[in-house]
């Protein structure tokens, strides 16, 4: 008897201050990167699927983004801006760099 199947992973990239597309407040977003790995008898032995999306902790919405996008934000909060990676929000940004910015 053979024992398979898959397990999901969550993990927490970075947390970012954004502008929500969905409500439309400046709030902290989760980034989070979401792993599927099969399993051989409990043993998780490779992914089989990566999916990106950021949550905003205001309202809750949630945005699948491509893993350029998760790239880039990533590198914007280890820029050191802001006190959690994200733009001050008196300051204009950059279009099309992440779906919630405006």
């Amino acid at each position: 008897m053979i024992i398979f199947g898959t397990k999901g992973y969550i993990y927490q990239l970075a947390i970012l201050t954004l502008v929500c597309g969905h409500c439309g407040n400046p709030s902290a977003h989760t980034l989070r990167k979401r792993v599927t790995k099969f399993t051989l008898f409990f043993v998780p032995l490779f992914p089989i699927s990566t999916k990106y999306a950021t949550q905003c902790t205001f309202c809750g919405a949630e945005q699948q983004i491509t893993s350029q996008q998760a790239e880039q934000l990533q590198l914007q909060s280890a820029g050191g801006q802001g006190a959690h990676g994200g733009q001050p929000h008196g300051q204009a940004q950059q279009p099309g760099q992440h779906p919630y910015q405006r």
